[in-house]
């Protein structure tokens, strides 16, 4: 029997429409850890102001939705480089890691329309 493939996210797939030029988007610092997918909700730690997975859980910051990552990332042991979109733009909810309702107004108020 064939293995189905899944493929994630492509770079920026999750977007409908931004602000012209690159308003939208923003070079962001991303703490060490797992893989993140394109699409990626993010939120930033108080301590530090290293963007990681947004969590409505958790009480560090990141339970405030701010940004949505544009390009997948490698797992890593060091901060990494990356770009996300954090202002002025459409995305598709569908294609959005991490997404909830809390977060979906968290991004609203950043002018992240979620469709």
């Amino acid at each position: 029997m064939a293995k189905i493939k899944v493929e994630g996210n492509h770079t920026g797939e999750y977007f409908l429409s931004e602000g012209e030029g690159k308003i939208s988007r923003e070079a962001i610092v991303v703490a060490t850890g797992p893989f993140l997918p394109a699409g990626q909700v993010l939120g930033i730690k108080t301590v530090g102001g290293e963007y990681v997975p947004y969590s409505n859980a958790a009480n560090d910051g990141s339970e405030v939705a701010v940004g949505i990552l544009y390009a997948p990332l490698p797992e890593s042991t060091v901060s990494r480089r990356a770009v996300a979109h954090v202002r002025l733009c459409e995305v598709s909810a569908e294609r959005l890691v991490g997404l909830d309702v809390a977060g979906r107004a968290d991004l609203k108020a950043r002018q992240l329309i979620v469709r």
